[in-house]
Parts: C-alpha cells; structure tokens; sequence
C-alpha cells in the first residue's frame, strides 16, 4: 500500500524555517511520510500534492486573528506563518483531505472556525492543573476516533480554548475543565488536541492518534 504524504508546516525563526524532529518520528512510526511545507505565498500546490495536514505546536497565535487585543503574555508566532497555514488549511480541507492539530495547531484552527482562545489561562481562568508543564489526567469523552476513558497527558502550553469554533465537538477535557480536544463530525478527519502526542511515541493513546490520522490520510485502508 502507498504510503500517504503527511505535510507538516514549519515555524520561522530569521533565516531559518525549524520544526521539532517529534513530528516527523510520529508520523513515519505510524506509517506516513512526513513532507515539510515552508511558509509560501501559494498554498495551493501543497494542499494538491499532500495526502493530510498536520499543524504543529509553536508560541503562540496572534490574538488580532480572534478580534482583541494582544496582551502582555503572548508570544506570537509569525504572522507570515498564520496567514500561510490559514490558507493552507483552508485549501486542504476544500479537498476533503484530513487534518490534525497539536497545541498551537489545535488553536489556529479553532480561530480558524469562528472560536476564541484564553491568552493566558493563569490571569483568565481559575484553575487547578499547572498546565504549562508536566503531566496531567484527561477525561475523553464519546467520539469518532479515540477511545473512552481517562488519560495521563503532557501539557506545556499556556493558552486554551475560551469559545469552540462553529462546527466542532469537543471530546477531551482536562480534569479542570479545559477544552483539552475536539473533532469535525461531517468530515473524513479533522482533529485538534492541546496535548503533544509526537513527544509520547510509546504511549497507547498518543500512537492509535497517529495511526488513526495517517490511516485516514490514506483512504481509510
């Protein structure tokens, strides 16, 4: 069987484009291809080509994109990256192609759907989990793709979904409350979680994720 082409964006950091080595093991260890796609002006060429988009983790995305104000605590990514993966997404999903999210990935497309984000959970929200670092439970609730059940995450980020994008079903949830992941119900594969599985290769739940992703990616087969 031919193996899909997983096309995965990369950051910008000056002259140079860089992503973690997590994806592309997780990807190839679930039997894709993993295709790095430079920030561009034309998307189009690349959502043609690639057989399912992954958007990766990064700082963080600029709140201009959900209409507030940015505040002292973000760290945004380029807007040259945003933009780009914006239309990126919206050309692979026009194709019908599947699309998995982590972190920052997960964000963007949330925004992406009309949604808005918390741009720092510790002065926004109470809660009870240090989400910027280590691990914490997480409760996954019914859903097409993964299994029921509560699970052990890692967690390094400092921003959450405040409001779910039109069209998306919320399916994971940390123990206080987060949204911690969600999916598209009318479409082949569209998943976004806030955890990092490509640093967890060995972890039940974070490999069935890839492999799930990469199987879509290839017709289902």
């Amino acid at each position: 069987m031919k193996k899909p082409l997983i096309g995965i964006t990369t950051d910008l950091d000056g002259e140079y484009l860089k992503l973690k080595h997590y994806y592309c093991g997780a990807v190839t260890k679930a039997g894709g291809i993993p295709v790095l796609i430079p920030t561009v002006v034309k998307p189009l060429p690349y959502a043609r080509k690639i057989d399912g988009l992954l958007i990766p983790g990064g700082a963080d995305l600029n709140p201009r994109y959900y209409r507030e104000a940015l505040s002292s605590h973000v760290r945004p990514v380029p807007e040259e990256r945003s933009d780009f993966e914006i239309s990126l997404l919206k050309q692979v999903m026009s194709f019908r192609k599947p699309v998995l999210g982590i972190c920052y990935g997960m964000q963007l497309i949330n925004v992406f759907f009309g949604g808005t984000l918390y741009q720092d959970i510790e002065s926004e929200v109470k809660v009870e989990i240090d989400h910027k670092k280590d691990y914490h439970m997480i409760v996954i609730t019914e859903n097409r793709f993964l299994k029921e059940g509560r699970f052990s995450v890692n967690s390094t980020h400092h921003q959450a979904i405040k409001k779910l994008g039109r069209r998306l079903s919320a399916f994971a949830y940390s123990t206080d409350e987060l949204i911690e992941g969600f999916y598209m119900e009318n479409f082949p594969f569209l998943m976004g979680v806030q955890w990092h599985p490509e640093r967890l290769p060995d972890n039940e739940l974070s490999s069935y994720l890839f492999k799930s992703f990469v199987r879509a990616a290839s017709g289902g087969k």
